[in-house]
């Protein structure tokens, strides 16, 4: 187990499950954007208005590699981002359930130069070569993993981390990533490192 109960578990993408017991330029932001050799991502969800939560978990992910963020969700507003805009990674942002200001975290975005997209509703993105779709919401995050036309499917709003593969229809598996909350509401607060070299997936706690 790891601090505040977290277990620290790393899933790798054989067939069996193996279990084991941080500010660049703004430029090197955009120039990562929109590269598709980033090899690992700091995955992270309901954020809500913890700016420092989010931002710690994406200052320990970048000290362990991480080029770029995918964010599922339950943003609220451009203040919780706007702490990220020198992190140096590129972060891919859609929103939840818990809209928040979804104008200002767009214009956020747009000012960034590339550093942040605001994707909207879901997003289909191409990261280390790998297909990923990301939604706030469980059920449909699912839905699409079950097509197995992605390699990854990320999603949030449960606040309950958990990394899974899905069966598709065809018989094959796709990756399911939750990584609850990194603010800790109603669950302890968490992470995940994901590296898509190798599809190995680590919950961290926040």
């Amino acid at each position: 187990m790891g601090k505040r109960g977290l277990p620290t578990r790393v899933i790798t993408g054989g067939r069996r499950p193996v279990f084991k017991s941080v500010r660049r330029a703004r430029g090197l932001a955009r120039a990562r954007v929109n590269r598709p050799d980033a090899l690992k991502i700091c995955i992270v969800s309901d954020s809500h208005d913890r700016a420092d939560a989010l931002r710690a978990a994406v200052d320990a992910a970048r000290g362990e590699g991480a080029q770029a963020v995918v964010h599922c969700g339950d943003v609220i507003g451009p203040n919780t981002l706007r702490p990220l805009l020198g992190s140096g990674l590129a972060m891919h942002v859609v929103h939840g359930n818990n809209l928040g200001d979804c104008t200002a975290m767009a214009r956020l975005a747009g000012g960034s130069g590339g550093a942040i997209v605001y994707h909207g509703g879901d997003a289909d993105i191409v990261l280390g070569g790998r297909r990923i779709y990301v939604t706030h919401f469980p059920h449909q995050a699912r839905g699409m993993a079950c097509t197995g036309d992605y390699d990854l499917v990320c999603c949030g709003h449960t606040h309950e981390a958990s990394v899974q593969r899905q069966v598709t229809i065809e018989g094959g598996h796709t990756w399911l990533v939750n990584p609850g909350t990194v603010a800790g509401l109603g669950a302890p607060a968490c992470w995940v490192l994901g590296d898509l070299e190798r599809m190995q997936f680590e919950m961290r706690a926040a």
